[in-house]
């Protein structure tokens, strides 16, 4: 990139980000060096997570270093946590995905290869998302404060996130969530909460699982949040209401068939006829407050956060710069 006629030319350089446990860091400063020798950028500043650092540090030193790219190479809490400290800045995030999900980057349609990966990062175009945040209320009455780009969970979502074997994750990826999921379902624990969609009025109702979402889908291409859009400005939220008879069945039909019902022509016209269920319920709102009966434990972006009393989830539109495929 050159500057106006006369003035020196400006070469730019990025900052990578990289949580070693995700990603084979050699293979990575390859494949980035090949990058900045193909798009002119001068050599990349490095900058490691810790098992005793979230990657705060990492990013705030990424973004002290004043470069026009952050290069995250790690999973959606990696992602997460840079997202939190880059909102609003104006410095894209250029996505190496390295972890067991990787649903943002499945969603906005990014490559999973490292090497493919790398080169859109350096030149691909860049697209405003949102950020949502939860105000996290705790049993004592503290409150908290964290971004989320995928989805917020309590219920089944959060005891996946605290109950995965993580070596077994690490291992056979999303298989590893069927343990938790399947003594969830047997012990169809629900609890009693209060929500409020923007201004409307407080709603009292009995779940096993409520989702949160900016964006919508799972691992192994389920969609479980189907009108979510990760720059529409909107959060998307799933209630999940099994009660005790044949509801599991009605959520399974529904989450298998989301997919089919709501991104195909064939599939909106089948859904025109297919009966409500009180089972599993949409909403949709700018903020969503929520208060429970009794503590809950909360999962953000996959990662356990505690438990919550309440909480209140925002959306920041266009708050984030990520690069996509042209």
């Amino acid at each position: 990139m050159t500057t106006d006629a006369g003035s020196a030319s400006v070469v730019r350089r990025a900052a990578v980000v990289v949580n070693p446990s995700k990603v084979q860091v050699a293979a990575l400063r390859s494949a980035v060096a090949a990058a900045e020798a193909t798009a002119g950028w001068a050599p990349s500043g490095w900058f490691e997570t810790s098992p005793t650092d979230d990657g705060r540090s990492a990013v705030l030193a990424a973004l002290a270093s004043h470069s026009a790219l952050i290069v995250v190479a790690g999973g959606d809490g990696t992602l997460r946590t840079a997202a939190e400290s880059l909102a609003g800045t104006g410095i894209p995030i250029g996505l190496v995905p390295s972890g067991t999900g990787n649903l943002f980057a499945r969603e906005l349609g990014l490559p999973l290869n490292l090497r493919a990966a790398v080169d859109l990062a350096f030149a691909g175009s860049d697209r405003m998302v949102d950020l949502a945040t939860a105000v996290l209320e705790r049993p004592d009455g503290e409150r908290e404060e964290h971004a989320f780009l995928v989805m917020a969970g309590i219920g089944l979502d959060a005891e996946m996130a605290a109950k995965t074997n993580q070596q077994l994750k690490a291992r056979i990826g999303w298989l590893a969530y069927s343990d938790p999921i399947a003594r969830s379902i047997l012990g169809n624990k629900q609890f009693d909460l209060t929500y409020a969609l923007d201004d409307g009025p407080e709603v009292e109702t009995r779940a096993h699982t409520v989702i949160v979402g900016n964006s919508g889908s799972l691992t192994a291409g389920m969609l479980l949040l189907p009108n979510a859009v990760v720059d529409d400005g909107m959060l998307d939220a799933v209630i999940m209401r099994p009660g005790r008879g044949a509801g599991w069945t009605d959520i399974g039909y529904r989450l298998a068939f989301n997919r089919v019902l709501h991104r195909t022509g064939f599939g909106r016209f089948v859904g025109r006829f297919s009966r409500e269920t009180r089972a599993i319920r949409y909403a949709q709102a700018r903020t969503m407050k929520v208060r429970f009966a009794e503590p809950q434990g909360i999962q953000l972006d996959g990662d356990p956060h505690g438990d919550v009393i309440a909480a209140t989830l925002t959306v920041r539109h266009h708050a984030l710069a990520v690069r996509v495929r042209h």
